[in-house]
């Protein structure tokens, strides 16, 4: 019996986290209700808090797929690129960071609106998902500095992607000089081309 109690709860989970991912998908964290959601997955309002503790629990297991799905996009292209140069492969992954950006704009943004923090209750899982993510950047930067320590390397990795965001983030939101993808495209290509060149 509890096997049978496990795999509903485990079904309605999906359904839960299908139903905000589509929410989310069409009009951004700011329109996840739970009524509507409960409609959706087809249960009762309370159930959703027998499976999460909270709505915010519920866009992090969204945010955790989404995580995966950028990852795969961006990996996919890098592997594509694996004879190229390191820089060339850091402008590969933020060419493709920018049109996943583009193209699932409100998923991408629910990954940095939800509110929390590296001081709060993060759960091993996403912060393991945001690894995944970061390990695809330290590749071609470890090729770039070989003696670099592993903490100074981690940093950079950070620097970098936080870099690459703000650009994507201007440029998309429309905030830098309203330049169209093409010239953020040519403005990630700048920066990461002369990575360890000086």
């Amino acid at each position: 019996m509890a096997g049978k109690v496990e795999a509903r709860k485990a079904l309605l989970r999906e359904a839960l986290i299908d139903a905000a991912e589509a929410q989310i998908k069409l009009g951004g964290l700011s329109t996840l209700k739970a009524r509507p959601l409960a409609q959706a997955a087809g249960c009762a309002l309370g159930a959703i808090y027998n499976i999460f503790d909270d709505l915010d629990a519920l866009v992090m297991a969204v945010n955790a797929r989404t995580f995966r799905c950028l990852g795969a996009f961006v990996s996919a292209r890098v592997t594509e690129a694996a004879d190229q140069s390191p820089n060339t492969q850091l402008v590969i992954m933020s060419h493709a960071y920018l049109h996943f950006a583009a193209d699932h704009t409100f998923l991408w943004r629910a990954l940095f609106d939800l509110e929390m923090s590296v001081d709060g209750t993060v759960p091993e899982w996403y912060l393991l998902e945001l690894r995944a993510v970061f390990g695809l950047i330290a590749a071609p930067l470890a090729q770039l500095f070989p003696d670099m320590k592993r903490d100074e390397l981690d940093l950079m990795v950070r620097a970098l992607f936080s870099a690459v965001h703000g650009i994507v983030l201007l440029g998309l939101e429309r905030r830098i000089s309203a330049v169209p993808q093409d010239q953020i495209e040519t403005m990630l290509s700048q920066i990461l081309r002369e990575i360890g060149n000086s």
